[in-house]
């Protein structure tokens, strides 16, 4: 968990937030995030945003899966607890494809969702910050990270010239939080260090 500044625009139309987009990522600035009260369109490509590789990691987790049936049930059958069934061989795949083919799943599904809650930072113990309380009602907030070649009063100025409605600067906590209570006041000493800075 790190404690930065940001600067915060909002935007009344998706139509100046594209331009204000395209225009900030030209001058240099770190975009951390544009929250939207809908999904916009072409905003993951203005931003810059990589395609997602998700499906790679549950078909890691699908081959897993697979790979577990296969070698649990192929060990209990033929190594550990060896039966007779009238004469039928012990490998006898085709009656392992459900089991299979439902471990698959499992994994995949398991994994695949416990993956993007990682990423995504999705947690009851994550502790999120919310820039803008009308992002999820009707306006567009524009997040810039501050960085420590980051003119703050230029970015400020910048974000008003692309026609934010209002900018602010804020100090927030990013990162995994893990719902440890600031008794010695440590984070809120330097949550003050970094607004003054």
């Amino acid at each position: 968990m790190t404690i930065k500044k940001f600067v915060v625009g909002c935007f009344d139309d998706e139509k100046v937030l594209f331009p204000a987009v395209k225009s900030i990522r030209n001058q240099g600035y770190k975009i951390q995030d544009v929250y939207t009260p809908f999904p916009v369109h072409g905003l993951d490509k203005e931003l810059g945003m990589r395609d997602t590789s998700l499906h790679t990691a549950g078909f890691i987790y699908a081959l897993l899966g697979l790979t577990t049936a296969l070698g649990f049930i192929s060990w209990i059958l033929t190594m550990d607890w060896v039966q007779n069934y009238g004469g039928k061989p012990h490998f006898s795949l085709a009656a392992w494809i459900p089991i299979m083919f439902e471990l698959t799943v499992l994994f995949s599904g398991v994994g695949m969702t416990l993956t993007f809650c990682y990423l995504c930072q999705l947690a009851p113990f994550v502790k999120k910050h919310h820039f803008h309380p009308a992002a999820t009602d009707d306006k567009f907030v524009l997040v810039i990270e501050c960085t420590s070649n980051t003119n703050v009063q230029e970015a400020e100025q910048f974000l008003a010239a692309q026609g934010a409605q209002e900018v602010n600067v804020q100090v927030a906590e990013t990162g995994w939080w893990l719902g440890r209570y600031d008794m010695d006041r440590k984070l809120f000493d330097q949550k003050a260090s970094v607004a003054t800075a």
